[in-house]
């Protein structure tokens, strides 16, 4: 749209040339084009894992309830067992063999942390080898 004055031989111009505008964007996608291929990605160096050796036969497992309540798998046996006995109910639970890993096993309702409470004191006990379980089933959690 433009404003012209009829008196004025340079009448007043109300528009955006924006030509000028396009020829640039157009230059600047052309060497983006032309220098794309150039550019290297990143290398996200990954670590290496050795084979890995079977899994153990055995493992003791701490289960946290969302109530706050503990109990402890070792093989098909599982026993309640509280805070303070812990370390002494996997101890026992380990047998002969200290290297025995024990995973803890807590339920998505769980506190974060009432799992890192009981991961703290067997850590603080030296338990060998603490981890963390993925899921439990419900029917454990259940009884």
């Amino acid at each position: 749209m433009s404003l012209r004055r009829q008196n004025n031989r340079r009448g007043l111009l109300a528009e955006i040339n924006v030509v000028p505008y396009i020829d640039v964007m157009l230059v600047l996608v052309v060497i983006l084009m032309v220098a794309a291929p150039f550019v290297n990605p990143s290398v996200v160096n990954l670590p290496s894992v050795n084979k890995a050796s079977k899994a153990p036969e055995t493992v003791v497992e701490v289960i946290v309830y969302p109530d706050g309540r503990l109990s402890l798998r070792s093989g098909k046996e599982m026993r309640p067992t509280d805070a303070a006995g812990l370390v002494a109910a996997v101890r026992e639970a380990q047998g002969t063999n200290p290297d025995t890993p024990v995973v803890i096993a807590a339920d998505k309702d769980v506190r974060y942390e009432d799992v890192m409470n009981v991961m703290k004191t067997l850590q603080a006990a030296e338990v060998a080898r603490v981890g963390l379980s993925l899921r439990i089933e419900r029917s454990a959690a259940a009884k």
